[in-house]
Parts: structure tokens; C-alpha cells; sequence
């Protein structure tokens, strides 16, 4: 299949823009996916278009490392994945006692090698955390295995624990806190780590760019910008106080909406946008 995996999509270095997943029925047969294209080559296809894909496999349940052996060889240079941890671990009652878990989780992952570009600890509705638990929870997480970084992102979906008190906790461990972008759940921009991992889920029917207008793009555009560059938007809203000017960060941008269809197109037109000099 000539041309059709030749040429990554060229973005700074440091902005990763993606997709959940890449096995979805609608993709194919020309919705994203060429028509024809088998199924076993459509990673080979996603990770050529798109820069990063948060697998969604691993919240319901682990991999062989043989498995993530294939994803890491099937896919470029450049290209990351991310990794949602196991909900078995999010739904425990005592995050603490979850050492075990946490460590076959990251081991398995680290076969990913430098594919893996952060890990994603997400707590869903009704999983609300009291700070004590989290800070003990956070002290779980190691910043290394196997001589493979982990970068680790928290996601919270409780509106009461978006306090001062958050940002400031994140921050001791180096965790980032994701900036989830949605009208169905808190959302909140607070730069808690030397990375920056947004969740974008607000793509709606009837526009052409993935479900966003052009003005929602070129916003998301000069935001992975200036978070790549060191800076705070000033344009999300924070529990904390914005921080100042620092050092350049890592970025991860995934298009994540129910109308999942629509995803690949927006996250094409993102990095069609980064693709293109910034704007004075």
C-alpha cells in the first residue's frame, strides 16, 4: 500500500497530539482508515497520522509484554503512546495498599520503551479521594523502571477536590494534573509537573474540523504553544494561582469525545495548525 505510511505528520518536538485508541469499526472503510486496509496494519496507519494514542485496552485489563513489544516496533520514531492504569487499581478502597498492583502494571508497560510517554491515572465519577489517601496513593508511583521514564498524569472528575490544596500536593510528586477540557466534567488548566497532558472531549456534530470550529482549534493551538514553551495559558481556569514563565515542557493533546469518529479529523487539524509557523 504505497504512500500511505511514508510520512509521519511533522509537529515540534515536544507536542504530542493524539487519538484514544486506534481499533474502532467506523474508522474503517474510509472514515479514517483507507478502504481495504486490514485490520493489523491500522496502528501502523494511526501512528503515521497522529503523533500519540492513549491506549484505552489497559484500564480493562493488562497486556502480555510481548504485546506492547509489537505496538512499540509497529509504530515510528517520535511517536508515543500513553497508557490509562487498570480501573482494578482506580476503583480500589485503599489506594495505598495498591503498591503490587502499580508496580505489574509499570513493568509491563516499560516494555514500551521510549514509546511510552506518560501513564494516566484517572478516577471516574463517584471515586473521590481524599487528600491523604491521594498523597499516599502519589508516593506509589516511581519516576523510573527499568531505565524507562514514567511521566504520570492524575485526572479527577470530582469538582470538591479542585482546591489550593491540589495543585500543591501534584506538584510535590511531579504529577501533572489533566487539563480536561469537557462540559461534563471539571475542568481545570493548574501546571503541576514538567509536562502538560490535556484531554479534549467537546467535538460536536455538524463542524467540519472534528466536531470544533476553526477558532477552538487555533485556541488549542497557541495553548500546547505556550505550554511547550513554559508558559501558562491564562485563558483556562485554574485552582491555583498561574504559574510564572519556566523551563520548556512535554505536551500531550488527545481529541477524546464520545462522537469518537470524529477524533482523528480533529486531532489532523491540530497538527496541521502546529505544522505551520506560530502566529506573531
Amino acid at each position: 500500500m504505497p504512500d500511505l505510511f511514508d510520512t509521519p505528520p511533522a509537529a515540534p518536538s515536544r507536542i504530542h497530539i493524539g487519538i484514544g485508541g486506534w481499533t474502532y469499526a467506523p474508522w474503517r472503510g474510509g472514515g479514517f482508515y483507507p478502504e481495504k486496509l486490514v485490520q493489523r496494519r491500522e496502528l501502523e496507519y494511526a501512528s503515521r497520522h497522529v503523533t500519540a494514542i492513549e491506549i484505552n485496552g489497559t484500564y480493562y485489563g493488562a497486556q502480555k509484554p510481548e504485546t506492547y513489544a509489537r505496538w512499540r516496533d509497529e509504530t515510528p520514531p517520535g511517536f508515543v503512546f500513553t497508557a490509562k492504569a487498570p480501573r482494578r487499581i482506580m476503583a480500589s478502597r485503599r489506594l495505598s495498599s495498591t503498591g503490587a498492583q502499580v508496580e505489574d502494571f509499570l513493568a509491563g508497560i516499560a516494555t514500551l520503551g521510549d514509546r511510552l510517554g506518560a501513564v494516566l491515572w484517572q478516577f471516574d465519577h463517584g471515586q473521590s479521594p481524599s487528600l491523604d489517601e491521594l498523597a499516599g496513593f502519589l508516593a506509589l508511583l516511581p519516576p523510573e523502571v527499568d531505565g524507562v521514564r514514567m511521566r504520570h498524569a492524575l485526572e479527577l472528575r470530582d469538582a470538591a477536590l479542585f482546591t489550593l490544596a491540589l495543585p500543591a500536593l501534584l506538584r510535590r510528586h511531579g504529577v501533572a494534573l489533566v487539563s480536561a477540557a469537557s462540559d461534563a466534567h471539571p475542568s481545570f488548566g493548574d501546571i503541576t509537573a514538567d509536562f502538560v497532558y490535556a484531554r479534549v472531549m467537546q467535538a460536536r456534530a455538524g463542524l467540519p474540523c472534528g466536531g470544533y470550529t476553526e477558532a477552538e482549534l487555533d485556541a488549542w493551538a497557541a495553548r500546547a504553544r505556550a505550554w511547550a514553551d513554559g508558559r501558562d495559558p491564562p485563558d483556562l481556569a485554574h485552582a491555583g494561582p498561574p504559574l510564572p514563565p519556566g523551563p520548556p515542557r512535554e505536551v500531550f493533546v488527545f481529541f477524546i469525545a464520545a462522537a469518537k469518529e470524529r477524533n482523528p479529523a480533529a486531532a489532523m487539524a491540530l497538527l496541521r495548525r502546529l505544522q505551520a509557523p506560530a502566529p506573531a
